[in-house]
């Protein structure tokens, strides 16, 4: 059994709540810029006292329609500016934020509220509150439905205007660190989701852990661009520490058109899931092939690998560096650029980045900082810093928390940031927190104090022979190919491990081109084109060279539709739905193992 701990000399105090520094902040720097909105001209600042102003005239509102301390208030919305403002206006009143995923099905909304007992919901748009209509009527405490952009704000302020601002002081001094901040519910990749229960002290400790270990980035005046989903602990985690710090933060749920909101928006630093950081590199890659300058593009993306590997062994050679320098000007400078030309860095959250990507990024000179956590860690509880880095791993343990390896291989957690339970389900809070340890699912190891996520418990594939397989490593491989939106690999129970591949519908068109192809050419024809085929036959060799034989892939077959969050087959975070995707392409799984 391998244990890893970091100390911390840090204690929550009992009387504390999230929103205690953005008070201050309005109080010792009312101009300073907190956020910044998206208008018609660009981006305009908000000041820290025009966000707090508005906070709380809307925690009167709430405070106006019956909620007391402790209620429960569900948001059901995009990444916006109002997802923010009213979830610190929840916390103003001293109520429980519920957060609920856009893409949520009408049956998880419905258990959502009702497990949680919501009483007053504020959703985005009319499209959604009819989607939900009937669930929404039926939920037996919810009081009363929002809808943000129908005018939601405007009527809270306006229904508490005549509320005392002596409330407020009353529900802050009641407030305790051990009150639940929100309940967020696990995606659910199988059975029903749990509301898992975060309290003020988890999302205090996780900022004080991540300033001690990110400090840099946590400086006032940076700036980063949210865009992953606010119902997810990564982006509510993201938020509460950049108000805290003083970062400027922007919002936007326009994922198709990230790369110009950067260029506009000129981050200091990205906070992502690896699929966008997979989706940049696949995006850059095959626009130098649709252009002619694929060759260049490989060496330099080979180059910044290798100057990347050659930082842990004592550093690059005269040659190496020169070709570095070179591909810098020619290649890495325009990356660079794309990202808005001021980011520095970048961290990766919510699954494996892969030891690939995370090389290509710091040859090119924007380290991405992998970390590690599960939404009953209050987001990150391992993380690499600048100061301590292993590419490929998640990190050492924050200051504070300490990771341990159970003889299985599964890896428990512990630490100011780990949740108490959740809500309503004191069975599954009794099989996850045992023996004071968090029991992840995961599977990993410890090297050097540095943590190695390799796979999920309960995603390890058992063939027929006996061989144990994670997929992980080989989707991951699979996925570096700029043709391939997403892998899955597969053969429980059969005689040899096989593959599902869906094609990235941005990289088809070019493709096509370089082909002499038609573009009008559909995904279905393309799926069994000889030459496609055979490009894709490389990334699964690829894939194959990084395991034994055993566990390579032996047969693939191409998708003609994508895994979409729509088609339930991707959670909001872009993670594989394992079990939905078995069920629903069962056929095409079947016959893979048909002679």
């Amino acid at each position: 059994m391998q244990e890893r701990s970091t100390p911390f000399d840090y204690e929550v105090p009992e009387k504390a709540s999230i929103i205690d520094t953005a008070l201050r902040h309005r109080e010792q720097a009312p101009n300073a810029p907190l956020f910044k909105r998206r208008t018609a001209g660009g981006w305009s600042d908000v000041s820290s006292k025009t966000f707090m102003d508005e906070v709380d005239a809307i925690a009167k509102g709430l405070i106006a329609k019956g909620i007391e301390r402790g209620d429960r208030v569900a948001i059901l919305s995009s990444t916006r500016y109002e997802w923010t403002v009213v979830d610190f206006a929840i916390w103003r009143a001293g109520a429980t934020t519920v957060a609920i995923y856009e893409t949520s099905s009408s049956d998880q909304v419905k258990w959502i509220l009702e497990n949680s007992g919501t009483k007053l919901l504020v959703i985005e748009n009319d499209d959604q509150r009819a989607e939900h209509a009937a669930v929404i009527e039926g939920a037996p405490e919810l009081k009363e439905t929002l809808v943000i952009d129908s005018g939601a704000i405007d009527q809270l302020i306006a229904a508490g205007k005549d509320v005392d601002d002596a409330e407020l002081d009353v529900r802050r001094a009641a407030a305790l660190s051990s009150d639940p901040a929100t309940l967020i519910y696990t995606s659910g990749t199988t059975g029903k989701p749990k509301g898992v229960v975060l309290t003020h002290a988890n999302f205090l400790a996780e900022i004080a852990s991540v300033r001690q270990s990110l400090g840099d980035f946590l400086q006032p005046g940076n700036s980063t661009l949210l865009f992953l989903p606010l119902a997810h602990v990564f982006a509510r985690a993201v938020a509460v520490a950049s108000i805290d710090a003083q970062v400027v933060l922007g919002h936007t749920s326009d994922i198709p058109n990230l790369l110009d909101d950067f260029a506009k928006f000129r981050p200091s630093y990205i906070l992502s899931v690896p699929r966008v950081f997979e989706k940049v590199y696949n995006s850059a890659k095959q626009k130098a092939h649709d252009g002619g300058k694929g060759k260049i593009f490989d060496a330099a993306a080979e180059t910044a690998i290798e100057w990347s590997k050659a930082q842990d062994t004592g550093g690059a050679g005269l040659v190496l560096n020169l070709k570095h320098t070179l591909f810098d000007k020619l290649v890495y400078s325009k990356l660079k650029v794309a990202l808005g030309g001021q980011c520095e860095n970048a961290v990766s959250g919510g699954a494996p980045l892969g030891a690939r990507l995370g090389h290509f990024f710091r040859g090119v000179g924007v380290p991405v900082y992998e970390g590690y956590g599960l939404t009953e860690t209050t987001a990150a509880v391992t993380v690499n810093t600048p100061s301590a880095q292993q590419v490929g791993s998640v990190g050492r343990p924050l200051p504070g928390h300490a990771v341990r390896i159970a003889d299985d291989g599964e890896v428990l957690l512990r630490g100011p940031v780990v949740f108490n339970g959740y809500w309503n389900n004191d069975a599954a809070t009794a099989e996850a927190l045992q023996d004071g340890w968090f029991h992840t699912g995961d599977i990993g190891k410890l090297e050097d104090g540095f943590l190695s996520i390799t796979g999920r418990k309960k995603e390890l594939i058992v063939t027929a022979g006996g061989k144990n397989v994670s997929p992980a490593q080989l989707e991951d491989t699979i996925r570096a190919h700029p043709l391939v939106s997403q892998a899955l690999v597969v053969g429980d129970n059969k005689p040899f491990i096989a593959a599902l591949l869906t094609l990235d519908p941005e990289s088809v068109p070019g493709w096509l081109q370089r082909n002499d192809l038609p573009a009008s050419t559909s995904l279905e024809e393309l799926a069994s084109n000889k030459k496609l085929l055979a490009e894709l036959n490389d990334a699964i060799e690829s894939a194959n060279a990084t395991v034994s034989h055993a566990e390579a892939i032996k047969k693939f077959h191409v998708l003609a539709t994508d895994f979409t969050i729509e088609s339930g087959e991707l959670t909001p975070t872009l993670k594989l739905k394992r079990n939905v995707i078995n069920e629903q392409r069962g056929d095409k799984i079947e016959a893979l193992y048909r002679k």
